[in-house]
């Protein structure tokens, strides 16, 4: 077992920890043969007599030869300055600490290592600690180039083991882009083709893998990460990685020409409304009617396309509600982090290789309601579950949410008229029940330069034949909320909750 040389920095990214993340930190803080050497340059790695690993202590200037315990032979490798009989580049300057791991990360890829031009060096090191079982520690990776009859400097020796490490427990060539707290998805579509969103729309992003084959190891190692299974049986995947990275991921011949693979990162915490109102999401004085929405207990529904902030939205309102109010998640993948004291998040599983252990969205509704919820979410109204929701809502749970895929607010009841009839419940019942149900529906679009935004307000009512549809009754204006038809009727809503005339805009009050 190594020992940890007074000065070694915690908090550094090892191989040992991260082999049960597959998210953007992956990676426990640094013990033991874990370590990741990128500590500072000045550190050699000592491997005592009889012992699988090496420790670390921190070099002289000239770079200091320690040696193990007495008894066998030790070997030495010197990191920092290079000894005698070792050639490579010197160490470069100090790694940058990411803002998004809070660890220390490579500054530059590892083919400016020179490692990219020699492929056949880093499979010749995977095969040997795939024979001898041992993890790509630095001094692993040291001892497998000696026996392949290799004399590397320090740079080359560390370029190695980061590599094989981000390939055996890290993310590969897109870990830089999941350290990147502006990202929100990462898409690959090809081996050289791997796009970005940082809010503003998709971009092509500068980094590759070296062959489709890669790729799909990548995502079967992150399917098993997850627990979950991907191979050509069970072509695709769909999980959430135990960092709250949700992945998605398709192999061929599904994939046509290259394994798919999709990953949404979740952010450490939720945005809040104000943050919301500066980025655009919420028109000025727009919070105003949202916050009285929570108070006056309104259940509502947030609809949006793919993409357009339903999640993001919806976490932010949660974070609104009383601290003494208890909230109940059901999740098909787990999304929402609402910054709130009281929350209970439930999520489905699937089945097992058997085909049992099955756990739905319906059944997380049937077991929401039995632990008392003072407000009940359903992350993604996508099917069955929509009846036992309804149901909910028309006795006493007040106040309960949810999101729902929409291209507008007007499509709303159909879109539940066809979830409703896939459960069984004809179509009078379904609007029966939504009439009492649900009050209000907020939706978002997303244009095309990336934005995100609060388009239109509804709120419900009952047409001559009974059907339920829905009545604008804001809508986004040049610079506020304007007022439309159903404005009255939301007012009458709100009525107690302490809502401003100055939440819409002046034309609003002609």
């Amino acid at each position: 077992m190594d020992e940890v040389a007074a000065g070694a920095q915690g908090g550094i990214a090892g191989a040992a920890g991260g082999a049960g993340t597959g998210g953007r930190s992956l990676g426990a803080q640094g013990t033991h043969d874990g370590l990741d050497t990128r500590v500072a340059p000045g550190w050699v790695i000592r491997q005592p007599a009889r012992t699988p690993t090496g420790s670390l202590s921190p070099a002289d200037g000239a770079g200091r030869r320690d040696s193990g315990a007495s008894g066998g032979s030790a070997t030495t490798t010197w990191l920092g300055s290079a000894p005698a009989g070792l050639t490579g580049p010197a160490p470069g300057p100090a790694p940058a600490r990411t803002q998004a791991q809070g660890s220390l990360r490579s500054p530059a890829p590892v083919a400016q290592n020179g490692l990219g031009a020699a492929p056949g060096m880093l499979d010749g090191v995977r095969r040997w600690l795939a024979e001898s079982g041992a993890e790509p520690t630095p001094a692993r990776v040291a001892q497998a180039l000696r026996e392949q009859g290799r004399v590397l400097g320090d740079a080359e020796i560390l370029g190695a083991a980061e590599q094989l490490r981000s390939e055996l427990v890290g993310s590969g060539p897109l870990e830089p882009l999941l350290a990147d707290p502006s990202v929100t998805d990462v898409l690959v579509s090809a081996p050289d083709r791997v796009w970005v969103d940082r809010g503003g729309g998709l971009e092509l992003a500068p980094v590759s893998f070296p062959d489709a084959a890669a790729v799909r190891r990548l995502a079967q190692r992150l399917a098993t990460v997850a627990g979950r299974r991907l191979d050509d049986a069970r072509p695709w995947v769909d999980a959430r990685l135990p960092d709250g990275t949700r992945l998605h991921a398709v192999l061929p011949p599904v994939a046509v020409d290259c394994t798919c693979l999709a990953l949404r990162v979740v952010r450490p915490r939720a945005f809040t409304l104000r943050e919301l109102a500066a980025a655009g999401t919420v028109p000025p004085g727009g919070d105003r009617v949202l916050r009285a929405l929570l108070r006056a207990r309104l259940s509502f529904l947030v609809s949006g396309g793919t993409g357009s902030g339903k999640t993001t939205l919806l976490s932010a309102l949660l974070g609104l509600v009383g601290p003494d109010e208890r909230i109940v998640l059901a999740e098909d993948s787990a999304e929402l982090r609402p910054d709130h004291p009281h929350v209970v998040r439930l999520e489905t599983r699937p089945a097992n290789q058997e085909g049992a252990g099955l756990v739905t969205l319906e059944d997380l509704v049937r077991q929401a309601l039995r632990m008392r919820p003072d407000r009940l979410v359903v992350g993604e109204v996508r099917g069955p579950e929509v009846v036992h929701l309804l149901a909910a809502l028309n006795t006493g749970h007040e106040g309960g949410c949810g999101t729902v895929h929409a291209n507008a607010a007007a499509d709303v009841p159909a879109r539940l008229e066809a979830l409703g009839t896939t459960a069984g419940l004809n179509r009078a019942a379904l609007h029966s029940q939504l009439a009492a149900a649900l009050s209000v529906v907020l939706h978002l679009v997303r244009d095309r330069a990336g934005r995100r935004r609060i388009a239109e307000v509804h709120v419900l009512e009952r047409d001559p034949s009974g059907l339920v549809r829905t009545v604008p009754a804001l809508r986004w204006g040049t610079e506020a909320f304007v007022a439309e038809r159903g404005w009255q009727r939301l007012r009458e809503l709100l009525r107690g909750a302490g809502v401003e005339e100055q939440a819409v805009g002046r034309e609003a009050r002609r």
